[in-house]
């Protein structure tokens, strides 16, 4: 069973991810009688693949959910996807395009059917992925969002808020997006900061003669104003209030209004009226009872209320408004102003306020348990700063616009009647209308808002609204984990709909990790392109370094810094582990047995130093991770056993054991121990570290028969009271310190790393009885034959390194002596000229001011470097007799 010499983990990663999900390790309710763990994935979109957001988010997750399917729990990570409405027709869309076609040549069903075809062919996607990278789920019941059952859920819960009032329909202000022409929630709005102008334009006042000067950012909408307003305390134009002024460009009379919206600070303190084309404006419409006039069709061109200017785009109107005013003297000046300017979340076109028919969610009375329910602690969110930003947004919620002007959805199950008007909403599709019994029904075009489905994911997925075992096992899920990005998303709106649907909270935990950045610390975007691909970089490094990297940056509450040189270096780690294991594996068949799981614990009684000191540190160490993994410090447990397994495991427990390992001795105390200490590390790495601890531990079961059938199936480490043993770990730390020494001062000499030399050791207290006890693996790993003594030394003759249990002296020969103390001056003096060198170019003015600053940098640097080795040349001196 010889262990290949090189690590390569894409070797053995594919198959063992293959095979976890071939065998069903991960199928849930194996165990009835076992405690639950459960939790949903934040679906990814069914368009896409994987970013390293995904791969941080799942690396999360997995370990958490194998940490308690390790500790015996039932565990269920339910995976899928979700239909993502507006992207996959989007994606859809440029297909078609590319065929020369559009979604209306080619009519609704049909278009549902490329879309079904579409999603069939490029879907799987993300699946295949997650499964490549380890994710351990449950893929039994992985789920859709537009699933049959799903569906049905959809259905049964916007016929439940329907009957209840909590949906309807009403003309209201929503944000329109031109290119995808549908409306959006507020949330799926961003705002830009644009450099644009305000136009002060002259509004003459009928009767009386002069004008009024309003202030605005888009004098394209003025065409469809039907009043002008002043705030009513504002005396400048109090006299104003009740008379009419002309709409310029149009000749349209127009009243003046006081109302409380104006802002007197805002340019002029005069203000337009446009109800149909600004939320404002609109709601100031309805207090007085002004006319709506829509100049700006779906399309963000010029209706024919626009007059001259139908027919334009909403920018070349504008264009030409500003023209026509200039040209009539009706533009008074022209002032720069940045304005947020509003943009769709998905294609970034500037959207725009349109008065339209919807369908919204009344969220106020639904908002009221969910906020009660964090409140009370049933929901906890970590970290704890979210929990306000949940609170401020839960307290000024608006109502909810479900309804989106696309084709690819869950339907909304509406259904107009042409004779009566009425609507008929219900779980089945009608053949009448329920108010007036007429045939002549059609169902509502509209899809349903992605979002809405998304909020019903913990309790559909389970089967709801059937009673199933699922859900009352399930749910309330254990936890989520998902990005601060989609808090109000779906976070706080499937509470919202859990309470509402189930009666019950859809999680109990939130934890909301970071961002990955770059290694400039920008965050990954493709028009930056600084996106790193998880497939790339895994098959680069491996999955288990790049997972052991995110680990390490993702502490709660900051973002993930990845880079190449942190993947590099966690893929040493993974290497340092299997030159481990190929160590182990090599001597056990000098020794003559195959490596194997040892059987039973670790034999600690009377057992040399190492073991006592290796036990009592893996005691700590799982007490530890298991505590890192319970608070989701995960930043902590990739520290806690890197730290561990590199620099205590492999640097110091290792190397002491190579001095007790024997050719042909057998199976030995010696090897009882190491082996229980390898794979009990091996099982505290597994979680974080799935595919290397999955190979190295199935290495050593082969042929085991009482075993479980994967480590992520065996039993993570718990602490051992039995195993802590302090003074052990005192007298290992004093051996550390001893052979640290003596490499220091090796090191600091410049000596033949390979030549042996002698010295002489005075130690106090337990330091004298661990040296004479391990005086041999001193003489060995430092590269120095001690004679050791007890007490204070009569006389400290250097070289030598001393702390407050020990003097240590190294005796170098004289000849070679006399040689080091040349090499030395000689680079004390090469130094120092360095030194003179560097100081004296940066001290002249000249040099500074013609000089790039980066040169200038670049030259301090290397003088801070040459004293900082002029500094220790000298100390090398100083401590040489």
């Amino acid at each position: 069973m010889e262990l290949e010499k090189v690590y390569e983990p894409q070797r053995f990663e594919p198959r063992w991810a293959e095979w976890w999900v071939e065998q069903q390790l991960f199928v849930a309710g194996k165990n009835r009688q076992a405690p639950v763990f459960s939790l949903v994935i934040p679906p990814p979109n069914v368009t896409g693949s994987l970013h390293m957001g995904h791969m941080l988010e799942h690396t999360e997750i997995d370990v958490t959910i194998r940490w308690y399917r390790m500790r015996g729990y039932d565990t269920l990570w339910l995976p899928g996807t979700d239909h993502a409405g507006i992207a996959t027709q989007m994606v859809v869309e440029r297909a078609l395009a590319e065929e020369g076609l559009t979604r209306h040549q080619l009519g609704r069903e049909k278009f549902e059917q490329r879309v079904w075809q579409w999603k069939e062919q490029y879907g799987g996607t993300i699946k295949r992925q997650m499964i490549r990278l380890g994710a351990s789920c449950d893929w039994t019941r992985e789920r859709f969002t537009l699933d049959p059952g799903l569906s049905r859920a959809v259905r049964e819960v916007f016929v439940r808020l329907f009957e209840k009032g909590l949906i309807y329909r009403g003309e209201y202000m929503i944000n329109w997006c031109p290119r995808c022409e549908t409306a959006l929630s507020d949330l799926e709005v961003v705002y830009d900061p644009t450099p644009s102008n305000l136009w002060y334009i002259r509004y003459p006042i009928r009767d009386g003669g002069g004008y009024v000067v309003v202030a605005t950012t888009r004098p394209e909408t003025m065409l469809g104003d039907t009043a002008v307003a002043v705030n009513p305390e504002d005396s400048r134009y109090r006299h104003l209030i009740g008379k009419t002024v002309i709409l310029p460009l149009m000749n349209r009379e127009i009243p003046v209004v006081a109302d409380p919206i104006v802002d007197p600070e805002f340019g002029t303190g005069v203000v337009k009226i446009t109800p149909a084309h600004d939320p404002n404006d609109f709601e100031a419409g309805k207090r007085h009872k002004l006319p709506s006039v829509k100049v700006i069709d779906e399309h963000a061109r010029m209706t024919g209320e626009a007059g001259p200017y139908a027919g334009l785009d909403r920018f070349e109107a504008r264009r030409r408004v500003i023209a026509d005013l200039e040209q009539q003297g009706l533009l008074e000046k022209i002032e720069p102003y940045e304005l947020p300017l509003s943009k769709c979340q998905r294609c970034k076109t500037p959207l725009e306020p349109m008065v339209s028919t919807q369908w919204f969610v009344r969220t106020k009375p639904l908002a009221e348990p969910a906020i009660q329910v964090v409140k009370d602690g049933r929901i906890r969110f970590i970290p704890e700063n979210w929990t306000k930003t949940y609170f401020d947004w839960m307290y000024n919620i608006r109502d909810w616009c479900i309804s989106r002007q696309l084709w690819w959805g869950h339907r909304i199950p509406a259904w107009h009647c042409t004779d009566c008007g009425g609507i008929t909403v219900d779980r089945v599709d009608p053949t009448e209308c329920h108010h007036c019994r007429s045939p002549r029904i059609e169902q509502d075009p509209d899809v349903l808002d992605t979002w809405f489905s998304s909020a019903l994911w913990p309790f559909s997925t389970l089967g709801w609204p059937d009673q199933t075992d699922d859900l009352r096992r399930y749910y309330p899920t254990s936890l989520l984990i998902t990005g601060f990005d989609i808090l109000f998303f779906w976070v706080a709106r499937m509470i919202m709909m859990g309470l509402e649907c189930v009666g019950d909270v859809p999680f109990r935990e939130v934890y909301i990790h970071g961002l990955v950045r770059d290694a400039e610390k920008q965050k990954m975007s493709k028009t930056k392109g600084n996106v790193i691909d998880p497939l790339d970089v895994t098959e680069k490094y491996g999955t288990d370094a790049v997972r052991m990297a995110l680990l390490q940056g993702a502490a709660p509450g900051t973002d993930i810094v990845l880079t190449e040189e942190r993947m590099a270096a966690s893929r040493a780690f993974a290497n340092k582990i299997w030159n481990a294991a190929r160590f182990l594996f090599l001597r056990a068949q000098d020794s003559g047995f195959e490596p194997r799981l040892p059987e039973g614990g670790p034999d600690l009684d009377g057992a040399p130093l190492e073991d006592r000191w290796m036990f009592s540190r893996l005691n700590r160490v799982i007490e530890q991770a298991n505590r890192a993994i319970a608070q989701y410090r995960y930043h902590e447990l990739a520290q806690t056993l890197w730290q561990f397994f590199w620099h205590e495991f492999c640097d110091w427990y290792v190397e002491l054991k190579k001095l007790r390992f024997t050719p042909a001795s057998g199976w030995t105390r010696d090897w009882q121990n190491s082996l229980s200490a390898f794979e009990t590390a091996l099982r505290l790495l597994h979680p974080a570290m799935p595919f290397i601890t999955e190979e190295l531990w199935q290495r050593l079961a082969a042929g085991v028969s009482q075993r479980p059938m994967s480590i992520a199936l065996a039993q993570y480490p718990q602490p051992q009271p039995t195993w802590e043993d302090p003074k052990a770990e005192r007298d290992m730390e004093l051996l550390q310190q001893i052979i640290v020494a003596a490499r220091n001062l090796r090191a600091e000499l410049r000596l033949d790393p390979k030549q042996q030399f002698q010295g002489t050791l005075y130690a106090r207290d337990s330091a004298y009885e661990v040296a004479r006890e391990h005086q041999e693996a001193i003489a060995r790993l430092a590269g120095v034959t001690l004679e050791i003594y007890a007490g204070e030394p009569p006389e400290l003759k250097p070289p030598v390194r001393s702390t407050p249990e020990f003097d240590l002296m190294l005796r170098v020969p004289g000849a070679q002596l006399e040689a080091l103390k040349r090499r030395i001056h000689k680079e004390v003096d090469e130094l120092e000229r360095l030194v003179e060198n560097s100081r004296r170019q940066l001290e002249n003015p000249e040099f500074r001011k013609r000089a790039p600053e980066h040169v200038v940098q670049s030259l301090r640097e290397r003088l801070a470097e040459y004293e900082a080795k002029l500094e220790s040349s000298r100390a090398v001196l100083q401590n040489l007799p």
